[in-house]
């Protein structure tokens, strides 16, 4: 990708971002919901309010507190999901005629983290001998159902284990594009 095209992307990027700010009702989120981009799909994630006093008293012991908040999350995800969901729906059909790509939506809550819709998108890939053979042993074991499964489910183990190194290459790309955007036009 050249860096016009680099740069194209990251300005439709951050429009995408500042229309979805002032096109999101208030009081949905606290604070401004992260919209991610890339050249498929729009997803839109926002924190939820913190479970009111007295809501899901934690229990006597870890085990209760976990299910509990994972119960409160749950609950309070469902919500929200169902008295927003005509809201959604509509935002979603302005944001994909205008900018040509599905908007996902997911909400954080007592720190989970719940994806309503995801948009899964077939990624062409070149893959030698022994990179093959990591994905059929994986499925051999029963950890995936097929190579495609396999794959998947080994850039989100790369992605949980290693986001602070995601982070940080995120973070220098960032500091590219900065650069190029500020060097001089061919």
């Amino acid at each position: 990708m050249s860096t016009r095209d680099e740069d194209a992307v990251a300005g439709a990027a951050g429009q995408i971002r500042r229309w979805f700010l002032g096109r999101l009702p208030h009081g949905w989120f606290t604070g401004e919901p992260e919209v991610i981009v890339d050249r498929e799909e729009i997803t839109v994630i926002g924190q939820l309010p913190a479970a009111r006093a007295g809501e899901g008293e934690p229990g006597a012991d870890g085990a209760d507190r976990e299910g509990e908040a994972d119960a409160i999350a749950a609950g309070r995800s469902r919500m929200f999901r169902e008295e927003t969901r005509e809201a959604r729906i509509g935002i979603a059909h302005e944001a994909e005629r205008r900018f040509g790509r599905q908007v996902s939506w997911g909400v954080v809550c007592e720190g989970r983290k719940v994806m309503f819709t995801t948009l899964s998108v077939p990624v062409m890939t070149r893959l030698r001998q022994s990179e093959r053979r990591v994905l059929d042993t994986l499925v051999e074991a029963g950890v995936a159902r097929s190579r495609s499964d396999a794959l998947a489910w080994s850039v989100r183990l790369v992605g949980e284990h290693e986001d602070s190194w995601l982070s940080a290459l995120r973070d220098a790309l960032r500091q590219v594009e900065q650069v190029r955007a500020e060097g001089p036009r061919s």
